[in-house]
């Protein structure tokens, strides 16, 4: 008998501590371990940056939700991108990104990978026939969102990771707007799934990090060898903190995403609101595969103000509950100008954001509350 998921979020990996009785799982701040004589450890650990206790039990939780069989915690999100991006490109190899994927990713693959003789295609996150005809003979591997960051765009998993089977590429799907709970990318066909999971997983704007999780066993141990050899691991108290915010994932989104519905609902014929961006609405063009490969529609929402770029940063000075930040997946809402902001990287681009564009983080206050901030904003 499988668990549920938000059984498996309290549970996986989270066993009651063997000395103690301890429910919580322990934060072991230890650098090194007692050995009983060379070469003999207890269980397995030797030093922190290879393997720590409290690591181990999110990494176990993480591959739990995501349905994988391993998952290797990384330092930040960035970090578990670039051990993925290292372990599987090497200089005159080929990847195709989203062509309005997440500022961080663009910058590391365009400024980094870039001068070590990787090359990228920019393609439509939902165009799977354009995708295929970006696949080159050195392409190695399919990089998606879905939804996007910012423009919430929805790419079909399923239909992305059948042409990376009939190229012989891997699908990565960067899972961290969905979430688990609200998308199983390895379940559809993905090779890979990374997170930020300084994001939803964490879910409480306090800690940093990232995730990797997969079934294919070599990958595994190659992510493996670069955490180690690499370096980019949490720290125990990071792995803790973002292991105590899965335990309420599933709540959380539940919540999300309603709070979403809500301030989409009065975003929609709001006169200074050009369009909304949100793949829960019937209109949008990515609606009906979401619906098909998502629980619900997430806690993210982006619209275009009608008066321009200063109208939306005005729009964005001017909310009460709404913090002006970047990042996003807390409890409390966010709102922030991707092109001054997280997306600035992408200026010039082909990959760069609209100037009047406003993203929304929507939190899990009440949601009158937050239509009445937006709506006091807009004025």
């Amino acid at each position: 008998m499988t668990d549920g998921f938000a059984t498996r979020a309290i549970h996986a990996g989270q066993d009651a501590d063997p000395t103690t009785g301890s429910v919580i799982v322990p934060i072991h701040a230890t650098s090194t371990y007692a050995q009983d004589g060379v070469g003999g450890m207890r269980s397995g650990y030797e030093y922190s940056r290879t393997g720590n206790p409290t690591r181990t039990a999110l990494e176990e939780c993480l591959a739990a939700l995501e349905g994988g069989r391993h998952a290797r915690a990384f330092a930040s999100g960035m970090a578990a991108t670039d051990a993925v991006l290292r372990a599987t490109l090497r200089p005159g190899d080929h990847l195709i990104i989203p062509d309005d994927a997440y500022g961080g990713t663009f910058r590391l693959i365009d400024k980094v990978l870039s001068g070590w003789g990787v090359e990228y295609t920019p393609v439509p996150v939902s165009d799977v026939d354009a995708a295929r005809a970006a696949i080159r003979a050195n392409t190695k591997l399919i990089w998606i969102e879905t939804p996007t960051n910012p423009l919430l765009n929805i790419g079909d998993i399923a239909a992305l990771a059948q042409l990376a089977h009939d190229t012989g590429t891997k699908l990565v799907v960067d899972n961290t707007f969905a979430s688990p709970y609200l998308q199983q990318p390895l379940e559809l066909g993905a090779a890979v799934v990374v997170h930020s999971t300084t994001k939803y997983l964490g879910g409480h704007s306090d800690v940093v990090g990232g995730a990797v999780v997969t079934s294919d066993d070599e990958l595994a141990q190659q992510v493996a060898f670069l955490q180690n050899s690499a370096g980019a691991v949490p720290g125990p108290f990071d792995a803790w903190l973002t292991l105590r915010g899965l335990k309420t994932l599933a709540v959380r989104m539940d919540r999300h995403s309603a709070n979403a519905e809500r301030v989409v609902a009065a975003l929609q014929n709001h006169p200074k609101v050009a369009k909304v961006l949100y793949p829960g609405l019937e209109e949008h063009p990515g609606h009906d595969v979401a619906v098909k490969q998502m629980r619900s529609f997430g806690g993210m929402v982006s619209f275009i103000h009608a008066d321009g770029e200063q109208a939306a940063l005005d729009v964005c000075a001017r909310t009460r509950l709404f913090t002006l930040a970047e990042s996003l997946g807390g409890v409390e809402s966010l709102i922030e100008h991707p092109g001054r902001m997280t997306h600035a990287s992408t200026a010039g681009s082909m990959l760069q954001v609209p100037s009047d564009l406003v993203r929304l983080s929507v939190g899990i206050e009440d949601a009158g509350d937050l239509v009445e901030d937006l709506l006091s904003a807009l004025g």
